[in-house]
């Protein structure tokens, strides 16, 4: 009998439409023969739709048209079984779609990818790839990602952050104290944003002012660090669990600028041709998706092999220590001339599951997806396993104060 996957995307984020391309290039690579596969649309109102169409590219081309001729649905758990139901609900009709025996999220930014998302598919007690809830969170908040790695030894740049309410109160102390630590010039980033969105870099103080503002557009906290000199970045993926993970190939991606742009990732000159004619994550799946179809990258990228090794292994140590399941990709820094490696960012469900980075060391595109699926359906197990109720007589004889007018000054 085959595994009925429900692949998830979209969603109330910035990074909407690269979710759609990633998802429906995996939907693409799913087997057939082991998965009926279900592609579920999420709007940005978080409106959720299935139907014929919403598994093809072409049809994002014309949202409106798209929705029009889908069905908007909810899901819910009955007798231990996750049912989509049509909605709204409409008398004499048949109301369930389908059945779910696992969720695949590809969801990328806020509200989705930072442990939303995953919080919604564990209250249906249903299994669900990738990351749980609390490691989507704290690989989504760059700040707490830091702290926990620092404390783990794995090399992060130190770095200041912000909420909007002080910036708007006394802009000019924020500045200042930004100014009178960290040393021209620095980064300015949106502290749970992926895809580069909100990112700038400040060479004097008007310029800091402006990426302040900008960051500040998407998100109510930024967090500013010293731009790394003579910057190389390195990306590396990882895929396991807290008990077994592996390192894949290495890449190198080729900016435009003197940080890697959204332009640089998604847009690009149009010739999706990378360093060394490298197809930088381009692949036309079954389904018709180019996916992220124009950064460029070398791919190994060109470090040393010990650099590499280290890469390697901080990413994997990064991985396990933040409880990652499935794939991530880690990103790092360099400095060229001090041969100095941080660890940037975790990307907790990367574009395109980052496949270009597994195909090199014998991990095709597919098997990639039947072990992110085989590792979701091991946590799950173990989670059956545990126990999550405490027989007790604490509730025998409880009285509230207040009646129902609520527990004020009531005692237990």
């Amino acid at each position: 009998m085959k595994i009925k996957v429900a692949v998830l995307f979209g969603g109330k984020s910035t990074e909407h439409e690269i979710s759609v391309i990633s998802a429906i290039q995996a939907i693409g690579y799913l087997s057939k023969e082991k998965y009926d596969v279900i592609p579920v649309y999420i709007a940005k109102n978080n409106n959720m739709y299935v139907g014929e169409d919403i598994g093809k590219i072409e049809s994002y081309t014309n949202l409106k048209a798209l929705l029009s001729k889908s069905q908007r649905v909810i899901f819910v758990n009955d007798e231990d079984k996750v049912k989509i139901i049509k909605y709204p609900f409409k008398a004499f009709s048949k109301g369930v779609v389908d059945t779910v025996d696992i969720f695949f999220p590809i969801v990328h930014g806020t509200n989705s990818e930072d442990g939303t998302l995953q919080g919604f598919i564990k209250m249906l007690n249903a299994p669900y790839v990738g990351c749980d809830v609390l490691s989507s969170a704290v690989g989504m908040d760059k700040y707490v990602m830091k702290t926990v790695l620092k404390d783990n030894g794995i090399p992060v740049l130190d770095c200041k952050v912000f909420t909007s309410k002080a910036y708007d109160e006394d802009a000019e102390s924020v500045v200042k104290d930004i100014e009178a630590d960290i040393e021209y010039p620095v980064i300015v980033k949106p502290i749970d944003l992926g895809s580069s969105i909100g990112i700038s870099k400040a060479s004097n103080t008007e310029e800091l002012y402006d990426s302040l503002e900008n960051a500040f557009l998407f998100a109510n906290k930024v967090l500013v660090e010293k731009a790394v000199a003579n910057l190389k970045e390195i990306n590396c993926a990882v895929l396991g669990d807290y008990t077994e993970a592996q390192a894949s190939e290495c890449e190198e991606p080729v900016n435009s600028e003197g940080i890697l742009s959204f332009a640089d990732k998604y847009i690009g000159d149009g010739s999706a041709k990378g360093a060394k004619g490298a197809k930088a994550g381009v692949k036309s799946a079954p389904g018709g998706s180019q996916g992220m179809a124009t950064l460029k990258r070398k791919i190994p990228a060109e470090i040393t092999a010990e650099q590499k090794a280290t890469i390697q292994r901080y990413a994997v140590d990064a991985f396990k220590v933040l409880g990652c399941n499935g794939v991530s990709r880690i990103d790092f820094m360099m400095n060229t001339a001090t041969g100095e490696i941080w660890l940037n960012e975790i990307n907790t469900i990367p574009g395109s599951l980052s496949f270009y980075l597994w195909e090199p060391i014998g991990v095709p595109y597919s098997k990639l997806l039947d072990n992110m699926i085989s590792l979701a359906l091991k946590r799950d197990r173990e989670e059956k396993s545990l126990t999550y109720t405490f027989e007790s007589n604490v509730l025998e004889g409880v009285k509230l104060g207040g009646g129902a007018k609520g527990t004020k000054g009531s005692k237990i």
